[in-house]
Parts: structure tokens; sequence; C-alpha cells
């Protein structure tokens, strides 16, 4: 027990540092930096018409997706957006133009209650921290570890894409067994691949 303590431990210091860091980038770089990682999204990812595709709306000093998230629906990709259910589980609303955002946990915003549930199979996924090896650190909560692990039960076994500041990599997230690897990360300095 004591070593997971440890691990969970030596998490927070890392999430903590991490986004100190993220923090303390100006609002021009963040703007600058976010314009940049649309920019190398829309020249790497690719997304088939139809799929359904989840990406965050931006909280505190996170990237800002938007644009990238309108380019691909652009290109025919159903968005949705994560929106907290209770203290264990986030479901993904479907984001259509033009519908009313409302707030969605975590001073977050997302689509309301109305809209269609959909079952990402591309996921933009936002994160505290990430090592060279595809391991990410969240916010702590394990809502996305949760979502994840629910849509490979109903046989969705989506793409992990992490999106964060170059600012965010670390030396190596401690990872425990129920830790899923990103395929890749988006940063300012393009899309860096995983094994």
């Amino acid at each position: 027990m004591k070593h997971r303590s440890s691990i969970k431990d030596l998490k927070k210091n890392l999430r903590l540092e991490a986004l100190a860091r993220r923090d303390a980038l100006s609002t021009e770089y963040r703007i600058e930096a976010s314009m940049r990682i649309a920019d190398a999204g829309v020249a790497t990812l690719v997304v088939d018409p139809g799929t359904n595709v989840s990406g965050f709306w931006p909280i505190r000093s996170e990237v800002d997706l938007r644009p990238l998230l309108f380019h691909m629906r652009e290109k025919g990709a159903r968005l949705c957006l994560p929106v907290i259910i209770d203290k264990q589980t986030i479901l993904f609303r479907e984001l259509v133009r033009g519908a009313p955002m409302i707030a969605t946990g975590f001073g977050t915003a997302g689509p309301p209650e109305d809209a269609a549930v959909l079952d990402p199979s591309f996921m933009l996924v936002p994160l505290a921290a990430f090592d060279e090896r595809g391991h990410r650190i969240g916010y702590g909560a394990g809502y996305y570890d949760r979502a994840i692990a629910r849509l490979k039960e109903i046989g969705v076994n989506p793409r992990l894409i992490g999106v964060a500041f170059d600012c965010q990599q670390v030396e190596i997230v401690p990872d425990e067994p129920h830790d899923v690897p990103l395929e890749a990360v988006l940063t300012e300095s393009g899309l860096r691949s995983f094994g």
C-alpha cells in the first residue's frame, strides 16, 4: 500500500509543477501556441467524416482547442465535449453549431442535457503532464481513465491524442497497470507519436 501512496504523491507533485509552468506562460504565448497546435493538428490528424471526436473547452490556462475542433467539424467530424455527470462519470455530449453552452463542472462549459450523448472513437485528451513514452497525468479525478475503460467495455477503442504545451512534459510519469498510454501528444512543437 505504501508504494501506491508514494506513486500518488509523486504524480501530485509532477501535476502541480507542470501546471505551475503552464500557468506561468503569458496569455500572448498561450494564444500563439494554441494557434500553432491547431495548425499542427490540421496538418497531421486525419479524421473520417462522421467520426465522433471528443475535445474540451479551455479552462484556466489550458490549450484553446476550439480552432482545431471547428476545423474537424468542417471536415465532417461529430464533435462532443465531456460533461460531468457525478463524482465518477463523464459522458460526451454532442456539440452542435448554435446550441447553447451550459456550466458542466470544474469551471468548464458544454452542451446542455438534451444534446445527444456520443461515444467518441477519437479523443483529444486534456492533461496536466506527459512524458516521452506517452504516459499522462490528468487532473487527479480519474474521469478520463474511467471514461476510456467504459468505452473499451462497449467495444470502442478510442484513439487517444493528448493536447498540451511543451512545458508540461516531465521526465517520467510513474505508470500503473490501469494507465492507458496516449497514441500521441499534440503541442506547439507539433504532433509527437509514441510507439
